[in-house]
């Protein structure tokens, strides 16, 4: 049985970890088949987790379970994420990505980024935060809108930015393009929506 201040730590971990993912408490429960009032609690450190909902929840999240017990700050122990256990989400439009850092890290988050052909991050362009982004092109030609500015990419390129500033990556190939694509550090988007507001 967890006390308080176990189920507090409990909660936390888990919530970062969503967080990290980009994941929603309701595209959570959907995953897990748990109710969002539960995981809402569980994350509050208000309810306590069994042991098989804490599996799955751990699964859904690309993780084991003893990770959400681990809670290293600053910690000197590797993190191992299995190719079986990565996360993978749907981004934008006709496209998937699939995280490739393990939990925790604070400073970095690491995705590997699949368009379809036609694919891209969206309709339009996004911002999140001020971190350094950069975007690897291992297969595939897309081209990046940047503000005002447009470059067309092709396999072997890269590129720096900050992610303060609106961008926007489409698939102009007729192949499946992957991307290799790394926030420092990680931060959650936001959407610029035709009156130039953003939304989370």
């Amino acid at each position: 049985m967890l006390n308080r201040s176990g189920s507090n730590d409990l909660g936390a971990a888990l919530r970062e970890a969503r967080a990290r993912r980009r994941m929603t408490l309701r595209q959570l429960a959907e995953a897990t088949g748990l109710s969002e009032s539960f995981l809402s609690q569980l994350e509050r450190g208000l309810t306590q987790g069994s042991v098989s909902s804490l599996r799955v929840i751990a699964e859904a999240l690309g993780l084991n379970v003893g990770d959400l017990f681990e809670r290293k700050v600053g910690g000197a122990s590797a993190r191992v994420l299995r190719e079986s256990a990565r996360p993978i989400l749907d981004f934008g439009h006709h496209a998937t990505k699939q995280l490739l850092t393990p939990t925790p890290a604070e400073n970095i988050e690491v995705f590997s980024v699949q368009f379809e052909v036609g694919g891209s991050t969206g309709d339009e362009q996004y911002t999140h935060g001020d971190s350094d982004e950069l975007i690897l092109v291992q297969s595939g030609s897309v081209k990046l809108e940047l503000g005002e500015d447009v470059f067309l990419l092709e396999k072997g390129d890269s590129v720096v930015f900050r992610s303060s500033i609106p961008h926007r990556v489409v698939n102009i190939g007729n192949t499946i393009a992957i991307l290799f694509w790394i926030i420092s550090p990680p931060t959650r988007p936001k959407r610029r929506g035709s009156d130039g507001s953003t939304s989370s």
